[in-house]
Formats: structure tokens, C-alpha cells, sequence
């Protein structure tokens, strides 16, 4: 079966751009199981006081509820930045199939950064990682927010 990454990258980015309009770091996710969104998010930890309220753990909520099982057999994680590792954690965890995320996240990032969670072979549950997709929208996106950021800091 042939993915339109760039086409399910794009929701995703349009879950970043929601999180951007709410003062929230602008990271999106979807997930996709049989070539349709079954789940969606986006940043929302100053929203709910939750450091765990990323995008890829609110995607992951709302398709495991949305399949009625904490297994996502055969679903793809999109994700704007590369997932963290708890982000990571809860793909393997919940049996995803692929992550495909925009730009990597140098501080952070958990799937071939600082760690590669999805594929260490000390877990039962193995991960393809595929990188890049749509990147320069979401590494631009990124720097427009903490621009702001910093310039609301030292206004």
C-alpha cells in the first residue's frame, strides 16, 4: 500500500498551527490506520497543566479510544517534531506500525536524536522511523513561535 505522507503530514501541521494560535509549542500528530485519521492532537500542556499533553499522546488517546483498544496494530504516528521519548515510549507501547514526523528536535528528540526509542531491540515492539516529511514547514513554524516567545520575554 502507497502513503501519501505529505498529504496526512499536512493535518498534522494543521494541529501545530491550532496549538501555535493557542500560545502552546506548536507540535500536531495524527494517526492513520487504513488510510484515514482515527485520531488527532496537539500541545496542549499549558492548556491543561500536564506535562504529559503532548500532540503524539493526545493523537494516541483519542485513536485508541476511537478503535476501542490501547492497540494501534498497523496505524502511522505523523507527528510535526520528532516525538520525545515518552511520546516514543507510548508508540511502542501502543503497537504503532510507523512514525513519520517533519523536523527533528535536537534537545529532545527520541527517534534517532539523542535516543532511537521505536527500534532498540531491547523492546518487544519494533518501529520504522521515517524522517523529514514536510520539514521546513515545521522547523519554520517552531522558530516563528519561540521568536515570539523571546520577543514577548524581552518586551
Amino acid at each position: 500500500m502507497i502513503f501519501d505522507h505529505d498529504h496526512f503530514m499536512d493535518y498534522a501541521l494543521r494541529e501545530a498551527n491550532a496549538a501555535f494560535d493557542e500560545n502552546e509549542v506548536p507540535v500536531g500528530a495524527v494517526v492513520v490506520l487504513d488510510n484515514r485519521i482515527i485520531g488527532r492532537g496537539h500541545n496542549r500542556t499549558e492548556a491543561l497543566k500536564d506535562a504529559t499533553a503532548h500532540a503524539e499522546m493526545l493523537a494516541i488517546t483519542s485513536a485508541a479510544e476511537h478503535v476501542g483498544d490501547w492497540r494501534l496494530d498497523n496505524a502511522i504516528l505523523y507527528s510535526t517534531i520528532e516525538p520525545c521519548a515518552m511520546c516514543a515510549g507510548a508508540a511502542v507501547l501502543s503497537r504503532i506500525r510507523t512514525i513519520v514526523y517533519g523536523g527533528i528536535d535536537p534537545r529532545f528528540g527520541a527517534c534517532g536524536t539523542l535516543f532511537n526509542i521505536p527500534v532498540d531491540p531491547r523492546l518487544i515492539h519494533r518501529i520504522e522511523i521515517i524522517g523529514g516529511i514536510r520539514e521546513p514547514e515545521a522547523v519554520e513554524l517552531m522558530q516563528t513561535f519561540f521568536r515570539k516567545v523571546r520577543k514577548h520575554k524581552e518586551g
